[in-house]
């Protein structure tokens, strides 16, 4: 017994010491984790995380990086939660002037100034590029390397067991080709820190190694995420500590039921985005929807000539697959006061979307029903969205969660769309969950109803260009290389004003 009290000392004194903490810094108000996102109409969320509570969190901000004349304060003490040693700060800068460059810090000692360029108003039609980015990991000891997909791990579909390269590729790209997007969409699945597990180092601190991994993940996309609004709704590995139900069962207060999740994000989403429709039954669908959002779950936000829906696919909607009693088994939410809140708000919401202002309806969720992978695929969500999708005319669906690239032409209930690409009735669909997670790429397993194109041999993210008020374009680009890997154009006349189809019989 002795000895294996020092053999269990030792063990746990060494899995502590390999714990891959990032450094303090000295200073400890300095910001880590920024991220920005938008917050409403001319409005710039700025979050980050202090190694300290703050009291009153301020950021200066102006038209010049030499001229930060104006200044915000949160008015709030920071939020945290247990297991967490980081605070979490949010402030609001409101009254922007549209698609302005400008620049900002952070009061602390020790940050430095950032920019952001601040939204397009609703009805701007003018050209631009936003990315979908899902399923995105830590890189280094507890996460993969850029040796995933080289040519000695072509189509990983096991995890990767070789030192890392500290090279991510997906984040490389997209710090690379910042002048060329303006916003990020990022439905489910941040930096997989409930993988802890899958690193024998972890097992015995598996409590730290799960924080460890969420610091070294936020600050690996601090780059990106400080300077084009990121905005974030749920997946599965947000849900808490371990897959494993097992595990689950084990998860210490502060991560279970999408806590860090909930405290990151909660007061950096969209809240209220009014119509700017002339119709008066539009405004009061789209207050009705503001009333019945619950960011960062579910929320919607207006960016030039679009509407875009973030949904949580995770919870609250008959059979949600994470919530008590789903198939899942992660026991997440409910988190609406209603259990129909969800489904109300996104009826209204895409009610009331006025198509002569934002002619793009764009939805975006982690877990998809149309994938190559059975398993993958959700058949309860599907059930619970796909009718509304369909009745108000979306017209690009985009998801995540089979870890590879696909896309599908328009389909409605497993039927493909006779008018295919140009001006359909149904949603166009991607997945685009190959951006890379320590659990590798998912192999391409049976291409069915309008399957077009996949690819699972390297990480890729899509990027989709609003053209104009009738074409838009979805490509996806390999991560390593920056190559267009797929490249379609969706033609939509959108000539009515408010979109209601009966469904198919």
């Amino acid at each position: 017994m002795v000895i294996s009290l020092v053999t269990l000392f030792f063990l746990s004194t060494c899995a502590l010491a390999v714990i891959n903490y990032p450094v303090i810094p000295d200073d400890v108000s300095t910001p880590v984790q920024q991220r920005i996102a938008i917050k409403a109409p001319n409005s710039i969320s700025i979050g980050w995380n202090t190694y300290q509570p703050l009291e009153d969190a301020c950021v200066s901000y102006g038209l010049s990086p030499a001229a930060l004349t104006s200044r915000e304060c949160s008015f709030a003490k920071s939020k945290t939660y247990p297991t967490s040693r980081t605070h979490f700060n949010v402030v609001v800068l409101s009254d922007l002037k549209p698609t302005t460059t400008y620049y900002y810090r952070i009061d602390s000692s020790n940050s430095t100034t950032e920019k952001f360029v601040s939204p397009r108003r609703p009805g701007d039609h003018a050209p631009f590029t936003f990315n979908a980015v899902i399923d995105l990991g830590v890189y280094g000891t507890d996460g993969f390397t850029i040796e995933q997909g080289s040519s000695e791990h072509k189509k990983r579909t096991e995890l990767a067991q070789v030192d890392p390269s500290l090279n991510h590729t997906t984040i490389a790209r997209l710090a690379a080709t910042l002048p060329s997007y303006e916003l990020i969409i990022h439905p489910g699945d941040f930096g997989y820190a409930d993988d802890w597990f899958l690193k024998p180092k972890n097992l015995i601190h598996g409590t730290d190694a799960y924080a460890a991994i969420l610091e070294n993940f936020y600050n690996q996309l601090s780059p990106i995420s400080s300077t084009i609004p990121y905005m974030a709704s749920p997946g599965n590995h947000e849900a808490t500590c371990g897959e494993i139900p097992a595990l689950s069962r084990l998860c210490p207060a502060g991560q279970r039921n999408f806590t860090d999740f909930l405290t990151r994000y909660g007061d950096t989403m969209p809240t209220v985005f009014p119509s700017q429709s002339s119709s008066a039954t539009a405004r009061a669908l789209a207050e009705k929807a503001h009333k019945l959002a619950l960011p960062p779950f579910w929320y919607s936000f207006e960016y030039g000539s679009m509407h875009v829906v973030m949904l949580d696919t995770e919870t609250d909607f008959p059979n949600a697959p994470d919530q008590p009693g789903g198939s899942a088994f992660l026991n997440g939410g409910p988190f609406g006061k209603t259990f129909d809140q969800q489904l109300a708000f996104l009826e209204a919401d895409l009610a009331s979307v006025d198509r002569h202002v934002t002619p793009w309806l764009i939805v975006a969720g982690h877990r998809p029903w149309y994938t190559t992978s059975t398993s993958a695929r959700c058949a309860p969500c599907q059930a619970a969205f796909e009718p509304l999708l369909y009745r108000y005319g979306v017209d690009l669906a985009i998801f995540g969660h089979n870890h590879n690239s696909q896309r599908f032409n328009p389909i409605y209930d497993g039927v493909p769309d006779p008018n295919g690409l140009k001006d359909p009735k149904a949603p166009l669909y991607i997945v685009a969950g190959g951006a890379g997670s320590i659990e590798g790429l998912a192999k391409l397993e049976n291409p069915w109803g309008s399957y077009k194109w996949g690819y699972d041999e390297d990480f890729a993210f899509a990027a989709i260009d609003v053209k104009d008020k009738k074409r838009l374009g979805v490509r996806f680009v390999r991560s390593r290389s920056g190559e267009v890997l797929d490249r379609v154009e969706l033609v939509k006349k959108h000539k009515d004003k408010f979109v209601r189809q009966e469904l198919p019989v």
